[in-house]
């Protein structure tokens, strides 16, 4: 990971105690006692901000790792531990054979059944040998999100690198902890007292609101700090009904994301489809819909649900989820079985065969979809994410 070393590390607010329990973590690993801790919290309490803190604040030696689990990769053995192993790949070559075998093997580089145990090890290995150049820094983010395989390597890879110089931290919701996560250490990330709430709505200054709007707000957010920076966006003077936070939330993202132009939001599908936020392979894909990239990109940076610089991040998790499920909704049952046939290469002809239709009107559901998902071809159609 790049960072900007010139730029001061800015403290969050009411999170001096969090702050510091994380950075006492890392700062044992750069003497060799390595540890893991498991950031536990609703939807918003601030798990991913100190995340993010605890990137920029880790002494510039630090090499910094990362992963995150995502809904899409779920049912993909190894997806978020092969994630985390991609920048040290370039150790795998010092491993022993079997050992190099294993994670070749666990990364569909090689056939043959994965073994759990082995595959561990030679994760352990792996670290180990990159640690021996540069602490290392892993950081996981939508823990409760990652495959099951992942989560058991991680679970035995971080109560083996006491002796390493290697800090793991976990970002999770508590009552989806999966693959023997909630054993591990971990830090409860509760709200903010309503003194910080108060700072922190003083401090974003997103709308001004009047006193009895303001007090009301305060008590529904319950010291959620992604609950006090957008529900001022989601009610404006008066807020809505009361209702979950994250889902309340959530449909403020889902407001601000129609609001956008159609390459944008084609641009933010795309993105969620994709975990491991490398701009270039977002880029590519966002040119093979004959997206205009300078200026989606601007549109929905300039929204606030993205930023872009070395890598392409949500400004929160329940920004990203289930982007493209949200579009495919306008679409019919009918329409969306024959956009499935079509993504998959199917001609007219042989969509009209096997779904006992007249090419005519599998033609016509064709200029339906394409308007409701606001493309204009088969190719880009193909291109669609979530249709397989």
């Amino acid at each position: 990971m790049v960072r900007n070393t010139a730029a001061p590390v800015r403290s969050l607010v009411g999170r001096d105690g969090e702050s510091e329990v994380l950075l006492s973590l890392v700062r044992r690993a750069e003497q060799g006692e390595g540890g893991v801790l498991v950031l536990r919290g609703e939807p918003g309490i601030g798990k991913s901000a100190l995340l993010h803190h605890v990137e920029h604040a880790a002494p510039q030696r630090f090499h910094i790792i990362r992963a995150s689990g995502s809904e899409f990769e779920d049912g993909m053995p190894f997806a978020a531990l092969h994630q985390l192993c991609v920048p040290v790949l370039a150790q795998l070559d010092t491993l022993s054979a079997p050992y190099r075998n294993s994670l070749q093997v666990a990364f569909g580089l090689a056939d043959g059944p994965a073994d759990p145990f082995r595959v561990g090890l030679a994760t352990l290995e792996l670290l180990a040998a990159a640690a021996a150049e540069r602490p290392l820094l892993c950081v996981i983010d939508d823990a409760h999100w990652m495959d099951t395989a992942s989560a058991s390597a991680f679970t035995f890879l971080a109560r083996r690198i006491a002796a390493e110089p290697i800090a793991m931290v976990f970002a999770a919701r508590d009552e989806d902890l999966t693959g023997g996560l909630a054993e591990l250490p971990g830090l409860p990330v509760g709200g903010l007292s309503d003194a910080h709430a108060r700072e922190l709505l003083a401090t974003e200054k997103t709308v001004t609101l009047d006193g009895r709007v303001r007090d009301r707000l305060l008590a529904e957010a319950r010291g959620n700090p992604l609950a006090l920076i957008e529900l001022p966006k989601a009610g404006g003077f008066a807020l809505p009904a009361p209702s979950p936070i994250g889902s309340r939330i959530e449909r403020s993202f889902q407001a601000r994301m129609a609001e956008l132009p159609r390459q944008a939001r084609l641009l933010l599908i795309l993105a969620s489809a994709d975990p491991t936020g490398a701009p270039d392979l977002l880029w590519a894909a966002a040119r093979r819909l004959d997206i205009d990239v300078p200026a989606a990109s601007a549109a929905v940076a300039a929204s606030g649900l993205m930023v872009f610089d070395t890598r392409a991040r949500f400004c929160h998790p329940l920004a990203r989820r289930r982007r493209s499920e949200h579009i495919y909704d306008r679409l019919t049952m009918q329409e969306m079985h024959i956009a499935r046939e079509v993504a998959a290469g199917a001609t007219s002809k042989e969509v009209a065969t096997r779904l006992y239709l007249s090419k005519r009107t599998v033609d016509a559901h064709l200029r339906s979809i394409f308007r409701k998902l606001g493309i204009t071809s088969r190719r880009q159609l193909r291109s669609m994410p979530d249709l397989g």
